[in-house]
C-alpha cells in the first residue's frame, strides 16, 4: 500500500532573521565532535526509527566512514549532563555558499522538554559562522508533528513543497 507524504523544504537567508529560542529548561551542551561513524549511525537509527529514515539503514560501515569523512560535514551532539540527547549534521556547500541541516533530531525521551527549539537555534547560528548565504533543510509529514512548526518558529520559510508516495511497509 502506498502512502502520500508531504515534503517541505525550508530556508533562512540571514542570521538576523533567526528567532532564537534561548530557553533551556535543562542544562544542555552542544558540541561539535570528531568524525565517529558509530555515533552518526546510532543517532540515525534511534531518532529515525519512528520517522521512517530508511535510506542509510543498508549502509556498510565503510560507506558510513566515507560519509562522515567528508570535510564539509560537521556533526554536533546535544547532551544533558553527560547523557546523549540528540544530534544534528551540517553539510556545508562552499560553491553554493549554503549549509544544509541534513539531519536533526532528539532521542525519544528528550522530546517535549524544550530542547528542540534551543538546539535548532544553535544549529542555525553555527551554520552562519561560515561565509554562507542560506541555511536549508527539508522535513516531511513522517517527521515529528512539531518539526515543521519548530523550523518556522525559528524564522525559516518554506520555499518548496512536494508530495511523494512511498510504500507503507
Amino acid at each position: 500500500m502506498m502512502i502520500s507524504v508531504e515534503r517541505n523544504f525550508l530556508e533562512i537567508r540571514d542570521v538576523k532573521n533567526l528567532k532564537v529560542n534561548s530557553t533551556k529548561k535543562i542544562k544542555l551542551l552542544i558540541n561539535k565532535i570528531n568524525p565517529d561513524f558509530q555515533l552518526n549511525k546510532f543517532f540515525y537509527k534511534q531518532v529515525g526509527k519512528k520517522h521512517r529514515w530508511l535510506d542509510r539503514l543498508s549502509w556498510s560501515d565503510e560507506k558510513w566512514i566515507n560519509y562522515i569523512s567528508n570535510k564539509n560535514l560537521e556533526t554536533y551532539l546535544i547532551t544533558e549532563k553527560k547523557d546523549l540527547a540528540g544530534f544534528f549534521e551540517l553539510l556545508y556547500n562552499p560553491e553554493l555558499k549554503e549549509t544544509e541541516i541534513s539531519y536533526f533530531g532528539l532521542l525519544e525521551e528528550y522530546i517535549g522538554k524544550g530542547i528542540g527549539g534551543y538546539a535548532l537555534s544553535e544549529a542555525i547560528k553555527r551554520c552562519f559562522e561560515k561565509d554562507i548565504k542560506r541555511v536549508w533543510l527539508h522535513t516531511c509529514t513522517l517527521d515529528h508533528p512539531n518539526a515543521l512548526k519548530n523550523y518556522i518558529a525559528r524564522g525559516m520559510t518554506v520555499f518548496k513543497k512536494e508530495n511523494v508516495n512511498i510504500l507503507d511497509s
